[in-house]
C-alpha cells in the first residue's frame, strides 16, 4: 500500500509541475511558432514558475525510479494516467477553465481503467 501512496504522490507532483509550467507560459504569453519560442526562450527559462515546474519534474523523475524498483511497470505506468484526472479540477480551480461533461465522463473512464489494471495485484 505504501508503494501506491508514493505513486499517487508522484502523480500529484507531476500535475503540480504542469500547473507551474502553465502559469509560467501564461505569464510569458502565447507562443505561435518555433521562432517565437526561441525569441522568448530566456523569458521562459528565467520564469520562476517554469523553474519550479522543471524542478518538480526533475524530482519526480527520481521518485519514479524508486517506484519502478518496487512496482511492476505494467501496473505503475498506466497509473500515471491519473494525472489526466487530477489535472481537470486543478485546471478549473487555478485557470478557470470550463470543464465539459464529456471530459468528466472521460476522467471517470480513466479511473475505471486504472482500477481494472490494478486488480489482482497484492
Amino acid at each position: 500500500m505504501k508503494d501506491y501512496i508514493l505513486l499517487i504522490f508522484n502523480v500529484f507532483l507531476t500535475v503540480l509541475g504542469q500547473i507551474l509550467l502553465k502559469q509560467g507560459v501564461t505569464y510569458v504569453g502565447r507562443i505561435d511558432s518555433f521562432r517565437e519560442l526561441l525569441s522568448k526562450f530566456w523569458q521562459l527559462i528565467l520564469n520562476p514558475y517554469v523553474i519550479g515546474g522543471v524542478s518538480i519534474y526533475g524530482f519526480t523523475t527520481f521518485v519514479w525510479l524508486v517506484i519502478l524498483s518496487r512496482i511492476k511497470l505494467s501496473i505503475a505506468y498506466p497509473m500515471l494516467s491519473l494525472g489526466y484526472v487530477m489535472a481537470i479540477p486543478f485546471s478549473w480551480l487555478f485557470f478557470k477553465e470550463t470543464i465539459p461533461r464529456v471530459r468528466i465522463i472521460g476522467a471517470i473512464i480513466i479511473c475505471i481503467g486504472v482500477y481494472l489494471v490494478a486488480q489482482g495485484e497484492p
